[in-house]
């Protein structure tokens, strides 16, 4: 297809996701003080959507505590930046098996719930975008899968639907969006959606970019996309999406560094993001445009 490049760019700042690198960066955030603090950084950077998810304030590890979500969700809202929420529901569909001679019993690190607890923190802080990942993945480790059955997202997909949060849809391969669009068709989700391309993800698609614009190729053309690649490739891709018709997405949930041997903090890669946007000669859009564009309605302190 001709390159349609996008004039009107939003980018996401994704601070600091589910991932196990509270250890490997001293500015990954671990409180709610620490992800909020983080995410109001980024927005004053020029991020008009802030991604979050919550991790155990000592540990760092990844967390679903309510508690942490409010005290997040509380402190974005009552900021003096102005930011679009979107919170995971990626959480709740992990299974790590127990070797390839004995898979069952699941062992350490299965965390798998029902529909309606995983989307509870949802329910509870009512952000303007939550999370939905399309589908079932091998991810990375070698007995761990990211577990996402059709029954599941139809299911959470409905609940978000019903309390008016728009679903950002995470396609890690093309038989996501292929699920995504049936989603649609069925009326679970209301069409236009908003798509993120995750792209560079053991085991989904891989970062080339043939298989990128066979991605973007799948989004249907009233949708909204943004797109990333992990690593040292996510700057690459936020000219890729840019010139693809996309938005971008960057963050220290895809990549700790700014260049080689300098760790990056998130607003400084959203300030790298908007000047490679700005000097490609589209235009940085802001929180309240991002609402016009989507359909989103902001939600007040509480």
């Amino acid at each position: 297809m001709p390159l349609s490049m996008n004039k009107e760019v939003f980018i996401t700042a994704a601070v600091t996701g589910s991932g196990s690198t509270q250890d490997r960066s001293p500015h990954v955030p671990r409180s709610p003080r620490q992800i909020a603090e983080s995410a109001i950084e980024a927005a004053k950077a020029g991020a008009a959507i802030v991604h979050c998810h919550v991790r155990d304030p000592e540990s760092g590890v990844p967390s679903r505590d309510l508690a942490y979500y409010r005290e997040v969700t509380d402190r974005i809202r009552e900021a003096e930046v102005d930011v679009v929420l979107n919170l995971t529901a990626g959480m709740g569909g992990d299974i790590v098996f127990g070797g390839v001679e004995a898979p069952f019993p699941v062992v350490e690190g299965t965390d798998m719930i029902g529909a309606t607890e995983r989307v509870a923190h949802i329910a509870e802080c009512l952000p303007e975008i939550c999370t939905l990942d399309c589908g079932t993945m091998n991810f990375a480790e070698a007995d761990y899968v990211m577990t996402n059955t059709p029954g599941m997202l139809t299911a959470m997909g409905r609940m978000m639907t019903e309390m008016g949060v728009k679903p950002e849809i995470e396609a890690f391969d093309t038989g996501h969006l292929w699920y995504a669009k049936q989603l649609v068709a069925d009326g679970v989700l209301d069409s236009p959606a908003l798509v993120q391309l995750c792209m560079g993800v053991p085991w989904g698609a891989p970062d080339d970019l043939n298989t990128f614009m066979a991605m973007v190729n799948n989004v249907p053309d009233d949708w909204t996309f943004s797109a990333f690649a992990l690593g040292r490739n996510q700057m690459a891709y936020v000219a890729a999406a840019v010139l693809a018709g996309g938005n971008v997405r960057v963050g220290l949930e895809d990549n700790l560094w700014l260049e080689k041997g300098v760790l990056a903090t998130n607003a400084q890669l959203v300030e790298r993001a908007a000047t490679i946007v700005s000097n490609m000669g589209a235009r940085v859009i802001g929180p309240q445009e991002v609402r016009e564009k989507l359909g989103l309605v902001k939600r007040a302190p509480v």
